[in-house]
């Protein structure tokens, strides 16, 4: 794999994923020669991961870079690319990279037609904006999408990757919007799940559930690796048994104690029958019973 030349980049913007990914192109030898902040918190992240660097705004920093970074929102990108343009702040021979997961390399066409070279880089990780994400840089993979059939065009978008110490995977332009969505549905439902039971413990009024995240770590570290290791082989709990009375028991309390999670928590129960029948581990007569309890949880705990 070719190893890119030194490169002049410029960073749009220093938010968590830019500063962060400006400092591992640092790291491997580039120059980060601007950078545009507005916020605080960008202007402290630049502070921290690109000491030095001057905070110009968006049109000056692409002006000066051989390599453009834009680290922007997804909604934000196609705006940020037409402005771009209209300010005529990119010129032929540049290389644009973009960090969003939703966008292949279509948004970037007012730029490549102008003669740059369009590239999209989405790290496959959740960022803070802090030190130890270049670190985590070396456990993850990035998406990478360039126009098909242009190999010189993936050749860079996999070596700048490398150089960052991430493993790149090619992402084919089609299959940007399901692949970002199966990202986003893991990673960020993840969180809002976690958070939910979290703030469940906290509810139960009993000794030793003051801190409810080191109750539930242990527990969905070795989940989350189970399911990564086996699938739905590593499926547990009342649902994979068949418990309809433990899970009767659950839909009580959750509509008593906390009804807005009540939802979500039937809608992956109904997730959990489909695939733990689908593979076995649930035999058919209890995911019927499972099934009708879940589409039907007033009917349950009227039974209780």
């Amino acid at each position: 794999m070719t190893r890119p030349a030194r490169l002049a980049i410029g960073v749009v913007s220093a938010g968590r994923v830019g500063s962060v990914l400006g400092a591992a192109l640092a790291r491997a030898g580039h120059t980060i020669v601007a950078a545009s902040g507005i916020s605080a918190d960008s202007l402290r992240r630049a502070e921290r991961l690109l000491p030095g660097v001057p905070l110009l705004p968006a049109d000056e920093v692409a002006r000066r870079a051989d390599l453009v970074l834009l680290a922007v929102p997804d909604d934000a990108l196609p705006g940020i690319v037409r402005g771009l343009v209209a300010t005529a702040s990119l010129r032929a021979g540049q290389i644009v990279v973009h960090t969003s997961g939703a966008h292949g390399i279509e948004v970037l066409r007012p730029a490549a037609e102008l003669g740059v070279l369009p590239l999209a880089l989405h790290p496959v990780m959740t960022f803070t904006g802090r030190a130890e994400d270049l670190e985590r840089m070396a456990t993850c993979c990035v998406g990478v999408t360039a126009a098909a059939g242009d190999d010189a065009a993936w050749n860079v978008g996999e070596a700048l990757t490398v150089e960052m110490g991430a493993e790149p995977v090619r992402v084919p332009e089609a299959a940007r919007p399901l692949y970002h969505a199966a990202l986003a549905h893991g990673a960020n439902h993840l969180v809002t799940l976690v958070a939910d039971c979290a703030e469940l413990l906290r509810g139960c009024d009993i000794d030793g559930v003051g801190d409810a995240e080191r109750l539930l770590g242990p527990l969905l570290s070795a989940a989350l690796d189970n399911v990564l290791r086996h699938g739905d082989r590593a499926l547990t709990g009342p649902v994979a048994r068949g418990d309809t009375g433990t899970v009767r028991a659950h839909l009580a309390v959750l509509a008593d104690r906390a009804p807005d999670v009540l939802p979500s928590y039937t809608t992956l129960a109904r997730r959990t029958v489909a695939r733990a029948t689908a593979s076995g581990v649930l035999g058919g007569d209890a995911a019927a019973e499972l099934t009708a309890l879940l589409d039907n949880p007033a009917d349950g705990r009227n039974h209780l």
